[in-house]
């Protein structure tokens, strides 16, 4: 019997070893800028489209992570979260939601948008890149960037999510995510994007702190809070930076 599994590990490390060697350069630009927003006083936004806003939380709220990641929560757009089936894919496809989901985050001109979509194809992803740097907003899009060039985008602009980027992080994702196939099978099984994504996001964070300390700054990462002492040191973090975090109870 084929040894699926050794195969699906054996592709994995071989995507993470491609975002290792090839996205060094973009992972750093990409750092610079959520550097320079910790520094300068900007916030500091994510948001992951369908199953990406899964992988996006893998950054938000997360002892290790930077404290200042304020995730946006689209109504309808949570994969694991909106039922019947079908609604999420819909919904990405309409043209002026996501302006009105800026509309209403308090985000600003400066500030950082990270955004997660592994097609890049839909209207809703599309429009967080495009208007957000309309409104003079750094974007950094987290992509597979060969998936992107193969489908068209299902919008009027004509283009696909990281052509609005000042950054683009590709997550090595292939055309329709899926790596293993078998003959017995029309379509490919396992998916590796929220494999790869994790990992992209997780090289940014550690590229970012490593350029805050080369400027001397302590980044305001989570200690874990099941560790002994690891709520009061959170907290007296919280007081710090409390102006540029959205998702604190209000005082």
């Amino acid at each position: 019997m084929k040894k699926y599994s050794k195969e699906y590990i054996d592709i994995v490390k071989g995507l993470l070893d491609r975002i290792g060697n090839e996205e060094e350069e973009n992972l750093k630009k990409a750092a610079i800028i959520l550097a320079d927003a910790i520094e300068n006083g900007g916030r500091i936004f994510a948001w992951g489209s369908t199953h990406s806003s899964t992988t996006m939380q893998d950054i938000y709220l997360r002892a290790g992570g930077l404290m200042l990641i304020n995730a946006i929560f689209i109504p309808g757009l949570e994969a694991l979260q909106t039922n019947p089936f079908g609604i999420t894919s819909k919904i990405e496809r309409l043209s002026g939601y996501a302006e009105i989901v800026l509309d209403y985050t308090p985000i600003r001109p400066g500030d950082v948008l990270i955004v997660v979509s592994v097609s890049g194809r839909n209207a809703v992803p599309i429009e967080m890149a495009k208007v957000a740097k309309e409104r003079k907003i750094k974007v950094i899009a987290v992509t597979g960037y060969e998936y992107s060039s193969s489908v068209e985008p299902r919008h009027s602009s004509g283009k696909n999510m990281y052509y609005y980027a000042d950054v683009v992080l590709d997550n090595k994702t292939k055309p329709g995510d899926a790596v293993l196939e078998t003959k017995e099978m029309p379509t490919k099984f396992c998916p590796v994007s929220g494999i790869t994504s994790v990992a992209v996001l997780q090289c940014l964070i550690a590229e970012t702190v490593g350029e805050l300390l080369e400027r001397g700054i302590i980044p305001p990462v989570f200690m874990a809070q099941n560790l002994d002492g690891g709520e009061e040191f959170n907290n007296k973090m919280f007081e710090r930076y409390r102006d540029r975090i959205f998702y604190l109870k209000p005082e």
